[in-house]
């Protein structure tokens, strides 16, 4: 729970959890992405071995840690019932967080006020964070949380006998904080996976959203449609398209093991400019020059093509043992199905809003997306494992 509100002390509880598992009779399991997953850290390794910048990069060597919990969550959740859990608890704690953003936004909206500024433009380089230091973050788990929640409220049994009205609750308060949020990957990511959730349980109602979007659109409050709009036509966009050239760049000049973790950042890395395009102008766009805002570009840029190859392989592999689990359970609503999924929508959400974002390098979402693929394969095992 504690990675909703601080991240610290979920690596503290983290911790002390690997303590216990490892001091218990448990056994420890892995599944069966450790393969991509350790060839992914042992090239991460590798490249910053070879970087020349040793020093710089020690800080994704200590984010290797946060991969622990992926062991913790398929040694220890050995039955759904955990999960159905986990998952209602990240409604209820994810409702408080969208709460607390929602106050930010009410305070925000009355400084503009205040102020007389316009809001939009006094809005966007600071938005609501919740109990995070950055939008992104605050956003990306909040999506999590209503995906997971969603798919619940959908399949599992438990949601037609109790807690459906406490879930409702909940997908609303989330649904507020997404929207407030302003954050447009996020919104895109959490439009396709609710399409998806929606088109496995009801294609009826999925093929109206839509419409209802549309509606929803031509009603929205002036400032909301000038967000939408942005998506397509924004200055963001010349800063977005400026770095994604430069990555392109980096990997074509270092295709096999980049420049090394931590060194495609314009403010640590001091040849960062000599990768622009020859068309940039000066002053540079406004933007954060600290990565390429692309998951997939960062990843290359930075540890090489391979790394990125290994990846990729790995967010493959899960879709796919999650999507032939799905295709052994009987019909009906099921526990397993709500699981599998909820972390088929996690999965492809974080591959979606990776493109316009370096999405993974936040610890946080890296947690969250760790625990949903712990549970989903959990979810793939035919037969309830016993506890130690």
């Amino acid at each position: 729970m504690a990675v909703l509100f601080s991240i610290a002390a979920c690596q503290i509880l983290l911790a002390l959890a690997l303590v216990a598992l490892l001091l218990s009779n448990a056994t420890l399991r892995l599944p069966r992405i450790w393969l991509p997953l350790g060839l992914f850290l042992l090239v991460t390794l590798v490249s910053l071995a070879c970087s020349g910048h040793i020093a710089e990069g020690l800080p994704q060597v200590r984010k290797i840690y946060v991969y622990s919990m992926l062991l913790v969550v398929f040694s220890l959740f050995r039955d759904v019932r955990r999960i159905r859990w986990l998952v209602l608890c990240w409604a209820g704690v994810g409702a408080v967080v969208a709460a607390r953003g929602a106050v930010q936004f009410a305070d925000k909206f009355s400084e503009a006020e205040a102020l007389g500024k316009d809001f939009l433009k006094y809005y966007e380089p600071e938005r609501i964070t919740g109990f995070m230091s950055h939008w992104m973050t605050f956003g990306g788990q909040e999506m999590f949380v209503l995906l997971m929640l969603a798919a619940f409220l959908f399949w599992s049994p438990a949601a037609q006998k109790r807690g459906l009205w406490f879930g409702l609750f909940c997908l609303a308060a989330l649904s507020t904080a997404l929207l407030l949020g302003w954050t447009r990957s996020i919104w895109i990511a959490t439009t396709f996976e609710g399409l998806y959730l929606l088109l496995f349980w009801n294609r009826r109602l999925a093929a109206v959203v839509p419409v209802a979007l549309l509606a929803a659109f031509l009603i929205a409050p002036a400032f909301v449609r000038t967000r939408v709009n942005s998506i397509f036509h924004s200055r963001e966009n010349q800063f977005r398209l400026l770095v994604w050239s430069t990555g392109v760049r980096m990997i074509e000049a270092h295709p096999l093991l980049g420049l090394g973790p931590e060194q495609v950042n314009m403010y640590k890395n001091p040849h960062f400019k000599e990768y622009f395009p020859p068309g940039a102008t000066w002053p540079l766009p406004d933007g954060s020059y600290v990565h390429l805002h692309n998951v997939y570009l960062q990843y290359a840029a930075e540890r090489g093509i391979p790394a990125l190859l290994i990846l990729i392989w790995m967010l493959l592999t899960m879709l796919t043992d999650f999507w032939k689990a799905l295709r052994r359970l009987p019909p009906g609503r099921d526990d397993r199905r709500f699981i599998l999924h909820g972390a088929i929508a996690v999965i492809l959400a974080t591959m979606i809003a990776g493109l316009f974002e370096h999405n993974l390098g936040d610890s946080e979402v890296l947690t969250m997306s760790l625990i949903v693929a712990g549970c989903g394969y959990v979810a793939t095992e035919e037969k309830e494992q016993a506890v130690a």
